[in-house]
């Protein structure tokens, strides 16, 4: 990887552990942090899905050691952006990327995360308990980023390094 995309990569990992301070939605007895699907949508389309997925995967990390989120942060963020990586690469459109975030993580994460909190968390929830929160997190999160890539696009044009 180049400088550049690192250095990207460093800033998009800052934008979504800072939001996640200030932007949270109650969902029950989660809470639903969209600024990370945000950048996922961002990332996948910048730095393709394997960048997505290491700023996922990071900023889970730094999340998880500040307190500002749990353990489901790495399947709602990775599988999320990686799917949205993929779907840009594959169709160069951000509505796709977009849309990969919202299957990746609404409703494959969502589903997923029972099994992996019942082994990692002790929880004992049922097959669609995350879906509602993933799903408005993921959706409300995907739009931010389509808005932000759209109004962006205008400024210079932006493509993934494959």
């Amino acid at each position: 990887m180049r400088i550049q995309q690192l250095t990207w990569m460093a800033m998009l990992i800052a934008i979504a552990v800072i939001g996640s301070l200030f932007i949270s939605i109650p969902t029950g007895v989660a809470r639903a942090y969209p600024i990370q699907h945000m950048v996922n949508v961002i990332a996948a389309v910048t730095v393709g899905p394997i960048g997505a997925v290491l700023v996922a995967f990071v900023t889970g990390i730094v999340r998880v050691m500040t307190g500002t989120g749990s353990l489901l942060a790495f399947p709602g963020g990775m599988i999320g952006a990686l799917l949205a990586g993929v779907f840009y690469m594959k169709t160069n459109r951000v509505a796709f990327a977009a849309f990969g975030e919202v299957i990746g993580t609404g409703l494959i994460a969502s589903l997923i995360a029972v099994p992996y909190a019942k082994v990692l968390m002790g929880s004992e929830f049922g097959a669609l308990f995350f879906f509602p929160a993933f799903l408005a997190s993921s959706v409300t999160g995907a739009v931010l980023g389509w808005i932000v890539l759209a109004r962006v696009k205008q400024l210079r044009p932006l493509t993934a390094k494959r």
